[in-house]
């Protein structure tokens, strides 16, 4: 729009757009002057010039002053008994006039009514039809001052002129400041078949009166009735449409009555041309303030209704937030009852598991002790030296036993306690420090055959002393539990999709069925020989878990073991949680 086009330019612009529209607004003013008289009966500069500074800002007076001067120069120029530094003067002084009233009209609604549309509100309303007649009564005093005091008017039509110049710029605010304001508003507008029918009948309304005015047969009672019947249909536009519809059915209706009293047609029509204008005046002072009025109180309802409507939707919903917020409640409470019941519950499982745990760890503990106490008391006893040596080798199998369960508990805890670290894997370095480490585990003389096969085309990052403590189990298990022949155990390692899948298969004894679910349980052993501990399978089962990854266990009793785990790579931002 207009408005929105000018915001973006400059003020000189606005100056300049402002000066031309109350100059064409003026000679609009003139266009409706009656015969006889040199008082207008709408002054609509005065109107426009309101509402432009409203929505331009203050800034923008000098074009106000500006097309006043203008448009008085050029009215007063057509009076040749009036000498030219007369008209300059009367011009410049109405001028100023006219700029005060505009200016302290905008200083009033905007400190006192706080907003530049001011017909939401019943009260501001009023406010504003205060300001209207206030501003007015500046504008016209001004303007008959500068006619009395350059002799243009005698001190007997003083009086006269000053009320006629004053109705007509309150008439003028009423019709044009409303009117331009309302056009700039932000309208939803929605068009449904009952209001166009609504606006349909009105206007054949307006036509039918239009047409009876040019009927001479008609009484003149009827006619005089005219204006007594306009006002049903300006209330209803009122009552039912924006302040713009109505303004702008009230704006047609007092140009159309002003023109036909001019053509001496219609009810205002009386013997002297000044009582004419002044009644005219008074009708649309009277329909403008009424449907101002009227269209604000109907709007500040319908906000009332919309704001009750709304706080009932509110309402509503706060009580469904309310009863969902209360069963929400009643949920966490039964989730908190039935997580404390289950921590309960797991609280009594793993004080059980402490026990077994406690109890295992000191039968395991103490058993390598036991032994070599008495195998000690055996060695004093001897006096054959070639059995001391088989009793130092019985002495050393019962510490490395006991080192190995020491480690795997170690391992355990460390693995419980300590975060994931992101380094950089060497799988080819970590499986080789893991054979280098086990080439002692057979006192056989059995040698252990290994086939490692990596098959690795990016880096891969993860926690290099967890795979090898997974690794370091499940090679010592294939060692420790070989079938009578050489062991050999295949490593294979592949990369793909940010995942490491590794399989350590051997050919030892393998695992019957009905272990193959337990394995991975503590303190369980498949075998009653006494070799593990029961921690290994355990151990690498909680690493695999803590790296995020999976494990698969396959066997046959007999032939071998095949371990299968997977596990994802260490992310660079992700949050590593002990």
């Amino acid at each position: 729009m207009t408005l929105t086009f000018l915001s973006k330019y400059n003020l000189d612009l606005k100056i300049v757009v402002v000066a031309v529209v109350y100059y064409l607004a003026a000679v609009f003013g003139y266009f409706l002057a009656f015969e006889g008289t040199d008082a207008l009966p709408a002054w609509p500069p005065s109107g426009v010039a309101f509402a432009l500074i409203i929505l331009l800002g203050r800034k923008s007076w000098p074009g106000i002053t500006i097309g006043a001067l203008i448009a008085n120069v050029m009215a007063f120029w057509n009076m040749p008994e009036v000498p030219a530094h007369t008209i300059i003067a009367i011009s410049s002084f109405i001028a100023v006039g006219s700029t005060l009233e505009a200016v302290i009209g905008n200083y009033l609604v905007k400190t006192w009514i706080k907003t530049s549309y001011p017909f939401e509100e019943t009260k501001n309303a009023f406010r504003f039809l205060f300001i209207a007649i206030l501003i007015a009564f500046l504008g016209s005093g001004i303007g008959s001052f500068s006619l009395s005091a350059n002799g243009v008017i005698g001190t007997d039509a003083y009086l006269k002129t000053w009320l006629s110049m004053w109705v007509g710029n309150v008439v003028g605010i009423l019709l044009f400041t409303p009117f331009i304001l309302s056009i700039f508003r932000k309208y939803q507008v929605s068009f449904s078949l009952e209001k166009t029918l609504e606006i349909v009948l009105f206007c054949l309304a307006a036509l039918t009166l239009i047409f009876l005015l040019q009927i001479q047969v008609v009484d003149e009672a009827f006619i005089r009735a005219l204006p007594f019947m306009v006002l049903p249909f300006l209330l209803w536009l009122a009552f039912r449409f924006p302040l713009v519809v109505s303004m702008s059915a009230v704006l047609v209706v007092s140009i159309l009555a002003i023109y036909s009293t001019t053509l001496q047609i219609g009810p205002f029509v009386l013997g002297e041309s000044y009582s004419s204008m002044l009644l005219l005046q008074i009708f649309i002072g009277v329909i403008s303030i009424t449907t101002i009025i009227l269209a604000s109180t109907v709007h500040e309802r319908s906000v009332a209704e919309d704001n009750l409507l709304k706080f009932n939707e509110n309402l509503e919903e706060m009580v469904k937030a309310r009863t969902k917020e209360l069963d929400s409640q009643i949920d966490t409470r039964k989730k908190a009852e039935e997580s404390l019941q289950k921590s309960n519950e797991e609280l009594s499982k793993r004080n059980v598991e402490l026990d077994n745990f406690v109890y295992s760890v000191s039968h395991d503990l103490r058993a390598p002790i036991a032994s070599v106490l008495g195998i000690i008391n055996l060695a004093k006893n001897e006096k054959d030296n070639s059995m001391k040596d088989v009793y130092f080798d019985m002495i050393n199998n019962s510490a490395m036993q006991q080192d190995d369960f020491i480690k795997e508990i170690l391992d355990q805890s460390r693995n419980s306690r300590l975060d994931i670290k992101r380094e950089r894997i060497s799988f080819e370095q970590i499986i080789d420090d893991t054979f280098e480490q086990l080439k002692y585990s057979t006192t056989t003389g059995q040698q252990v055959e290994r086939v490692v096969n990596i098959n690795q085309d990016k880096p891969f990052y993860c926690d290099p002393w967890r795979i090898k403590v997974i690794l370091n189990n499940l090679i010592s298990n294939a060692i420790r539990y070989r079938n009578g022949r050489d062991p050999i155990i295949n490593v294979d390692v592949s990369i793909k999709n940010r995942k490491a899948v590794l399989t350590v298969e051997d050919n030892g004894r393998g695992i019957s069925k009905e272990h193959l679910d337990k394995v991975c349980d503590m303190f369980y052993r498949a075998t009653d020989d006494g070799a593990g501990s029961g921690l290994g399978l355990y151990i690498v089962k909680e690493t695999v878990d803590k790296l995020q990854g999976d494990i698969k266990i396959e066997s046959v009793e007999g032939e071998g073991t095949k371990v299968t785990f997977e596990i994802p790579q260490v992310a660079v931002t992700k949050e590593l949680v002990a």
